[in-house]
């Protein structure tokens, strides 16, 4: 049986699998290679320190050093490319397996070297869909940081006075940014960097990725949508809340109670196992029943249109999925449990948890409550 060898050239900041390979940060592109069960990341004299005593490999190569003596046999200052390569024949390898968005132009210059380079699909690491017990501790870490920011956010929204069909707190107008500001500084506290926070309020709601701007207006749905990474790890926690500052018209109260009524069937539903498919399809048949019909009105979609949820760790984003794609969860997973329904005047409505995936059922990881008028 052939040894195969895992392959990656990135930063852990633009690609979770150095972060979960590594187990330390790296602000620049580095070289980390796995050869059967021995692991080995290559790294200049800036981190090389701190990769021996961070990193999770079982050998650093210092590269600034293979540099200077490789210079003095070729007469030249080789690439770090070139390094690689002298390091991947002398451990004899012939063919690397890299992942989908591997670098074109080192996988161009091994390919010239004659080294074999092959793509694999989904998951580098198919292990980071069952998150360990201490990336679920570093999990429920970032989500303490999200409530906490998320609460300071509706406590101002909460103490804001109404005024001319404006809101104002403290002496400011309340408008998305000012809210984001008071969630993203909250979360920073804990620990936790906030980007591209979703605060948006009204018709703003209806188009679920916008991240809102300007005023918040009184008695319309003001969606919360945070998804912090913690410094610290690197994990990510995901939370969604509607609420309204005043009174929530007959047709948004409706709404709201629907989402709710959707997400608690979406809930009970997850267990290890399970199809993610099933749910979201079912969730759709919860709203369907409700009299909620999805299809484009007016040029813009409207109904219930994205995805039930994803998994997430080191990326907000990971396989596998609760949506329209065959995708089954397993146990120790952690995903979003998110729906939503959105109309043009009346407004739009999501709300999400995250579960852990259990035998026979889900850890709900969400203690934040879901009121809808504050």
């Amino acid at each position: 049986m052939k040894t195969e060898t895992l392959l990656l050239h990135a930063d852990s900041e633009s690609d979770p699998d150095v972060r979960y390979a590594t187990g330390m940060v790296v602000p620049d592109p580095v070289f980390w290679f796995r050869k059967g069960t021995r692991s080995y990341l290559m790294v200049n004299a800036l981190e090389l320190g701190r990769a021996r005593r961070q990193a999770r490999v079982d050998e650093v190569i210092d590269q600034s050093a293979l540099r200077d003596s490789v210079a003095k046999r070729l007469g030249r200052s080789p690439k770090p490319l070139d390094l690689l390569v002298i390091q991947l024949r002398r451990l004899r390898v012939a063919a690397v397996t890299v992942p989908e968005r591997f670098p074109t132009g080192t996988a161009d210059f091994l390919r010239k070297a004659g080294i074999r380079v092959t793509v694999r699909d989904g998951l580098f690491f198919p292990e980071r869909a069952v998150k360990r017990p201490d990336e679920v501790a570093a999990i429920r870490l970032a989500q303490a940081a999200t409530e906490s920011g998320v609460a300071k956010g509706i406590a101002a929204l909460r103490e804001s006075k109404s005024r001319g069909g404006y809101l104002s707190h403290g002496g400011e107008r309340v408008t998305s940014e000012y809210l984001r500001w008071i969630v993203e500084a909250e979360m920073l506290r804990l620990g936790c960097l906030g980007q591209h926070t979703i605060i948006a309020s009204g018709d703003q709601c209806v188009d679920p990725h916008d991240t809102g701007s300007g005023p918040v207006r009184p008695n319309t749905s003001i969606i919360f949508d945070v998804f912090p990474r913690h410094g610290a790890t690197g994990y990510y926690a995901d939370m969604s809340r509607t609420v309204v500052k005043g009174r929530a018209s007959k047709e948004l109260r409706a709404l709201y109670d629907a989402v709710k009524v959707g997400q608690e069937w979406g809930i009970s539903q997850v267990r290890a196992g399970c199809q993610g498919r099933t749910i979201h399809e079912g969730i759709q048949k919860v709203f369907e029943g409700l009299g909620y019909v999805t299809g484009p009105k007016d040029g813009k979609m409207q109904g219930f249109f994205h995805g039930t949820g994803h998994s997430l760790g080191l990326a907000i984003h990971e396989p596998p999925g609760i949506g329209a794609r065959d995708e089954t969860l397993p146990a120790g997973a952690v995903v979003t449990v998110e729906p939503g329904l959105y109309y043009a005047g009346i407004g739009g409505v999501r709300l999400e948890d995250m579960v852990l995936v259990k035998e026979g059922g889900c850890e709900n990881l969400t203690l934040f409550p879901k009121e809808l008028e504050i």
